[in-house]
């Protein structure tokens, strides 16, 4: 999660997982006293919503970035990466098996979110690129993001009210749209019915804050990996 303090023009700063391991040094940018240039960079945040996954680690151009095994259902907060096309690969923790590589470009001042997704014989990638900006004064932001790959299509509604993002596949996603900042109770339908298919309940959206509601899991299932809906902060006003 990160605030608004301005790291430039087009990047938001206040990152609070910057540089998760110090021998990170191709992938994850770290602090220097020298005068040498400071690469240009990005920032991307990982989520692992493959299920049936094991524990995994997550690597850019060979390098490990995560501390301790992600878990299916876990995430990595944003972190500067340089720029350019890096190769992004995810492996079975402590074992180095890989489960899924590939790569992308990342662009300078640019915010991002990687996740893994579809079942563990089909892994994919699904880069989303986080156009944050603060809300207006009493609202938040929502994003809404589908990552099942077995629940069709499905509407994201406010329990007892109106749809709020329609008729969204299988990685299909939403903008961040304006919100009044207040409780909810969320609802996930399948699309066109009042079907719940996953709920969240008493969430607290704060005024000033930007969230992502995930979509996880398989219709199919009735164990940790069944249908489960995730409310991840993506950013919060800054407040020095």
């Amino acid at each position: 999660m990160k605030n608004f303090k301005t790291l430039s023009k087009k990047l938001v700063a206040g990152i609070s997982a910057v540089c998760m391991l110090s021998f990170v040094l191709s992938s994850c940018l770290k602090g220097s006293s020298s005068n040498t240039p400071t690469p240009p960079v990005a920032l991307l945040s990982v989520v692992q919503d493959s299920p049936g996954q094991p524990a995994l680690d997550f690597s850019i151009n060979g390098n490990r970035v995560n501390a301790s095994a992600i878990n299916y259902g876990g995430f990595l907060d944003y972190f500067q990466a340089y720029a350019g096309q890096r190769t992004f690969l995810f492996s079975k923790n402590g074992v180095g098996t890989t489960v899924l590589s590939d790569t992308a470009t990342l662009k300078q001042n640019v915010a991002y979110t990687l996740c893994l997704v579809n079942l563990p014989s089909t892994p994919q990638f699904l880069l989303l690129k986080d156009t944050i900006a603060q809300p207006a004064s009493g609202n938040a932001a929502l994003r809404f993001v589908n990552l099942s790959p077995d629940a069709t299509a499905v509407d994201f509604a406010v329990k007892d009210g109106d749809v709020f993002v329609a008729n969204k596949s299988f990685k299909g996603f939403s903008t961040f749209k304006p919100i009044i900042g207040k409780s909810y109770s969320f609802e996930i339908r399948k699309a066109g019915t009042s079907t719940v298919l996953a709920s969240l309940s008493n969430v607290t959206l704060n005024s000033g804050f930007v969230y992502t509601v995930y979509l996880r899991g398989l219709a199919a299932a009735t164990d940790a990996t069944k249908l489960t809906a995730d409310l991840i902060t993506n950013a919060h006003p800054s407040y020095n």
